[in-house]
């Protein structure tokens, strides 16, 4: 199986590559340690770097939709951030283990972290969504045998989490837009 494994991760570090064209791209092969390397075996981090897509950082998994494709579909996951730290490719380890470890993230999913995204922000949970910042283009990822989306990794609040259960994705995705939130701002005050 390790053999469907590479090319897969190979095709979404191209189809980054690609998408970020003019941007410097890293791969960063993550082992998750004993125990865990066997959930996302073939896990690379993308780090891209500010261009002309974008002046911000990109954090991307390559290596969930081998690990946990069906019927040919699955996820990968974007982040970005506002420079470029090892704790966001740790926590993009994160996202991959505890979504090829059982939890199946998908758009309007969530997850804690289980502190916040960087010290002193209140950002404390991922609100998975629909990668507004680099839209469809990124989103749609072909791989042999099939098709990755790239989702977004969104840092946001217990509040906002909170409001999401009460009220629905689509609301707190409007108080986002009203809010005008920048979205790689640790931060950035929370909008519920």
């Amino acid at each position: 199986m390790i053999d469907a494994r590479l090319p897969a991760a190979e095709a979404v570090e191209s189809h980054v590559r690609a998408f970020f064209a003019g941007h410097s791209v890293e791969v960063v092969d993550h082992d998750l340690g004993p125990g865990r390397r066997e959930v996302v075996p073939a896990l690379r981090v993308l780090v891209v770097g500010p261009g002309p897509r974008s002046d911000s950082w990109a954090y991307v998994t390559a290596g969930c939709w081998a690990a946990m494709e069906k019927d040919g579909h699955g996820p990968e996951f974007v982040m970005t951030a506002h420079a470029r730290d090892r704790r966001f490719i740790e926590l993009m380890a994160m996202i991959a283990y505890y979504h090829c470890g059982g939890h199946r993230l998908d758009v309007e999913h969530s997850m804690p972290i289980g502190e916040p995204w960087v010290p002193g922000s209140t950002c404390d949970h991922l609100l998975i969504s629909l990668p507004y910042l680099h839209g469809p283009d990124l989103e749609h990822c072909p791989v042999p045998g099939g098709h990755a989306r790239i989702l977004w990794a969104l840092p946001v609040t217990a509040a906002e989490i909170e409001f999401r259960r009460h009220h629905g994705h689509e609301a707190l995705e409007w108080l986002f837009d009203q809010a005008e939130i920048i979205p790689t701002d640790p931060f950035r005050a929370s909008v519920a």
